[in-house]
């Protein structure tokens, strides 16, 4: 009837089309099954919500890109992914502020103690090093003592965003060394005893680590903020026969004046005996926080010449009881001058270049320190005694310093102690060797 119609022509054209528009609606319902299954079919699946479902489905697609670009600003400027202002304390537990398990100093009856007292520790360790000689305290073809050199910070990040960078590059000076002379290393990073605290922290540690290797003959303790600047330098080993203490220090200004600065305790050599234990405990009675160590600064500084008035320190506390009780401990003390066991800084960061052009390392003393130590600069604290950009500068030169010495085994240097930068030597001495070529060629 429609061919009678439109003709056969057109009839056939009808029918195509009819096919077409099949075909198409049925694209379009498997279209709408797919979104459906995709986007969701709205809250209760009604055909209103449907639309709304579609017409959000497409007009999303042309916003996604500026709608990521606004979700990538707001992630960028939040703060949850920011280093600098991220507050780490929240994280630690303030244990300054809990005196749970704290003695109460002012009421004890008896006097401070770093632990039970330790006896006839000599025969005991003796016991210990025949029972276990593949630990012996003496190493090597020239029997050199076994030393455990220590070191340690505080648990806590430091107090200035540059002091943790300093004391991971001190670590890094003092483990290139103890590599190279055959010494054990241990860091600490925990306050053993809470009453020992600043200062004084490392009395306890140092006990506990006498006790824990007997093998060790001579524990080296050294501050972080120490060091070391002749990488060569190998300590006299058979100059300290017969003591049990080495520090850097002068016996007129010990003994005589009674000087507070006559010795130096950020390093210095202690033997592993009853002798040292018993040194510690006594050292230890001035050092725990609070009325003990404020009545203990006053007594310190009305006895030693010099001395400011301030709490008790280690360092006081080890001169005056040096020349209190003279007899008792003199014969095991050898107070170093030789060589810079301890090189205070103020004196011998400027004359680096100097050192370099006239002498070499080895020497240890005023020509090529082996120790330089930065009294006062306090570079994990929050205000330092001298000017910080004097303070950081120099620290830095001290390692590159020290750093150059290592650095030199493997063919390259820093381009100068103030930089960061390293050079080839074998690049830097074609150079030389072409420019000297070229002026007398």
């Amino acid at each position: 009837m429609i061919e009678k119609c439109l003709g056969v022509r057109r009839a056939r054209q009808f029918y195509r089309f009819v096919r077409h528009c099949r075909v198409t609606f049925l694209c379009l319902l498997l279209t709408i099954v797919v979104l459906r299954g995709t986007i969701g079919a709205g809250k209760f699946g009604t055909p209103e919500q449907d639309f709304i479902e579609i017409r959000n489905h497409f007009t999303s697609r042309k916003l996604s890109e500026p709608h990521r670009v606004l979700e990538e600003v707001k992630s960028s400027s939040s703060d949850s992914s920011n280093y600098a202002t991220f507050d780490y304390k929240k994280l630690l537990l303030n244990n300054d502020d809990d005196d749970e398990g704290k003695r109460d100093f002012e009421s004890a009856s008896s006097p401070y103690s770093l632990g039970p007292r330790v006896v006839n520790w000599d025969e005991r360790r003796e016991k210990w090093l025949t029972e276990n000689p593949e630990f012996p305290n003496f190493i090597g073809p020239k029997k050199k003592p076994r030393v455990l050199l220590v070191t340690g910070s505080s648990p806590k990040p430091c107090e200035n965003p540059v002091g943790d960078h300093y004391l991971l590059k001190s670590i890094k000076n003092k483990i290139d060394y103890c590599r190279l002379h055959g010494i054990e290393i241990f860091y600490n990073m925990a306050l053993l005893d809470a009453e020992m605290s600043g200062f004084w922290a490392k009395l306890p540690l140092i006990r506990s680590l006498l006790l824990s290797h007997p093998e060790v003959e001579f524990l080296w303790w050294m501050d972080s903020d120490a060091m070391f600047t002749d990488m060569a330098f190998e300590l006299p080993w058979k100059k300290y026969e017969g003591y049990n203490l080495v520090m850097h220090g002068w016996k007129e200004m010990v003994f005589d004046q009674k000087n507070w600065i006559g010795l130096n305790t950020g390093s210095f050599l202690i033997g592993n005996c009853q002798w040292a234990l018993d040194l510690l405990d006594e050292w230890a009675t001035m050092g725990p926080k609070g009325k003990i160590r404020v009545d203990a600064g006053k007594l310190l500084t009305k006895e030693l010449k010099y001395r400011p008035a301030f709490e008790a320190d280690d360092q006081s506390a080890m001169v005056y009881l040096l020349a209190k009780e003279k007899e008792k401990w003199v014969d095991k003390v050898y107070l170093e001058n030789a060589y810079y066991l301890h090189g205070y800084w103020g004196i011998l960061v400027d004359h680096y270049e100097e050192l370099m052009k006239n002498y070499h390392p080895g020497l240890g003393d005023h020509r090529w320190p082996l120790v330089t130590h930065f009294v006062g600069c306090k570079p994990c604290g929050k205000v330092s005694d001298y000017p910080v950009e004097r303070c950081v500068k120099q620290m830095e030169r001290a390692f590159n310093f020290g750093d150059n010495q290592v650095l030199r085994m493997y063919g390259f240097a820093h381009t100068s102690l103030a930089t960061l930068a390293v050079v080839s030597m074998f690049a830097a001495l074609a150079v030389v060797s072409i420019s000297f070529s070229v002026s007398f060629g």
